[in-house]
């Protein structure tokens, strides 16, 4: 028994034995290829007889051989002829997403460039594929920038985009008569439609945003002559023309323009008077000009200044005499001090306020069928000019979609005698074609005449109530 225990053991090693020499010399007669090195892989030709390997240069020393020296030094074979820098790729910039807002999306183990890995920052003799790892590496300094932001500023990261809300769908109802049914379907919209939609703007800031809204109105009334409580025809027209220009102070934030041309014409039938047929109640060209610089949050050093006259002439009834004309009487104003700026944040309210202790006025009457001295004009002259203080207030306020309440109040002294003007009007708009006005024009002059037969005096109102077209357009 235990001989032949001791055979089976003999026979195993002698088994184990001859597999071991076989693999050997196996081993001995089969040589793997070597891995291709760097520079095998960048065409520099390799000799493979010499020992030692060796940089030709010019003696500037180890330390000019490049930037990946000591990751190539493993695998440069005995002997290389000369030494050839490495062509790096340039550096690109990062997009301009990268300076947004961060929106918190997910996170993401991102690659990192390998020590050992340089071929992602070598030029190769293919132009394609130079762009194609230039944008890699973008990409890839992208990804890290922000996954490396949101990490260590995560208080910054204000938007997340599981909470942001979902875009607004459009629906289309679709009618069917057939089957007396209506089907309302979602609108899907074509992303390349709207990128190269996108691509094709020509995106510009305005500098400049242009208001304008014209007016025309009218009014007729017709009696018969037998009409049993008697009354006169009449026709009355009311124009009024209005054009604002101001600068964008998104894009000049301290800097403040704005100037403002208005017309407004209001004339009707005169059958009382014998010697026309029609008379003007209103006729005013009016400019206001502002110029400041931010001195303080609301507040700025500003320069005002406004002009106005009347364009036609304007008669007293069933005589020759002349109310009005042009540049008599015509006004000019020139004030320096300050303005506060306000509008409230919905862009629904909007006041202007000027204060301008040193003023300049000038009076004017250039027709020679008017007398000067009824304007504080010196007779024989044709101007006069004050110095003194003004203030000028400006509001507008949107109460609804469809009415607005604009307002001017004016002041101007000379501490001898004091002059104002104070203009509200409210506009109804029922489309953007249609709409009703009320002008209310209250003025207190301190040198006016008192006039026979009436109660008023210093002051002096106009009121007016109109329904008629109109035509609006803003910049924004």
């Amino acid at each position: 028994m235990k001989a032949l225990m001791s055979y089976r053991f003999n026979a195993i090693i002698f088994i184990f034995l001859s597999i071991a020499l076989f693999s050997s010399n196996a081993n001995a007669q089969t040589v793997e290829p070597a891995d291709p090195s760097l520079l095998e892989l960048l065409g520099v030709p390799v000799e493979e007889d010499e020992d030692e390997y060796y940089y030709e240069d010019e003696g500037e020393g180890y330390d000019d051989f490049g930037p990946f020296f000591d990751l190539v030094a493993d695998t440069v074979p005995d002997s290389v002829p000369e030494y050839i820098p490495l062509k790096l790729l340039p550096p690109t910039t990062l997009p301009v997403t990268a300076f947004m807002p961060v929106v918190f999306d997910y996170v993401e183990y991102t690659d990192t460039v390998a020590p050992l890995n340089p071929e992602r920052y070598i030029e190769t003799d293919n132009p394609a594929m130079n762009r194609m790892m230039q944008e890699g590496n973008r990409i890839r300094r992208y990804r890290q920038l922000k996954q490396r932001y949101m990490i260590d500023y995560a208080p910054q990261v204000r938007y997340n985009i599981n909470t942001l809300p979902e875009p607004p769908k459009q629906y289309v109802a679709t009618v069917d008569p057939s089957k007396s049914t209506i089907t309302i379907s979602e609108v899907l919209v074509n992303k390349d439609n709207l990128e190269a939609a996108a691509a094709s703007l020509d995106v510009k800031p305005k500098n400049w945003l242009h208001t304008f809204n014209g007016l025309l109105q009218f009014s007729q009334a017709y009696v018969s002559p037998n009409w049993y409580q008697g009354g006169n025809n009449n026709v009355n027209m009311i124009a009024n023309f209005y054009w604002n220009v101001k600068l964008n102070q998104k894009f000049h934030p301290n800097l403040m323009a704005e100037a403002t041309t208005q017309y407004k014409l209001a004339m009707s039938s005169a059958p009382q008077d014998s010697m026309r047929s029609y008379m003007i109640s209103q006729d005013l060209f009016q400019f206001n000009g502002t110029f400041g610089v931010r001195a303080f949050k609301h507040w700025f050093y500003s320069m005002n200044t406004s002009f106005k006259t009347q364009l036609f002439k304007n008669y007293a009834p069933n005589t020759d005499k002349l109310r009005a004309a042009f540049m008599s009487p015509g006004e000019l104003n020139f004030g320096v001090g300050m303005t506060y700026n306000f509008t409230n944040p919905k862009k629904t309210f909007k006041i202007d306020a000027s204060i301008s202790p040193l003023s300049y006025n000038m009076k004017i009457c250039t027709h020679p069928g008017m007398k000067e001295t009824s304007f504080g004009i010196r007779e024989g002259r044709h101007t006069v000019s004050e110095i003194g203080s003004n203030a000028e207030v400006k509001m507008t306020w949107n109460i609804l979609w469809n009415i607005t309440y604009n307002s001017r109040f004016f002041l101007f002294t000379d501490y001898d005698y004091v002059q104002s003007d104070w203009e509200n009007t409210v506009n109804f708009s029922i489309n953007r074609y249609l709409s009703t006005q009320i002008y209310v024009h209250m003025r207190y002059d301190s040198s006016t005449p008192r006039v026979d037969g009436s109660s008023w005096h210093k002051w002096q109102l106009k009121e007016i109530l109109s329904f008629g077209f109109q035509y609006q357009f803003k910049t924004i």
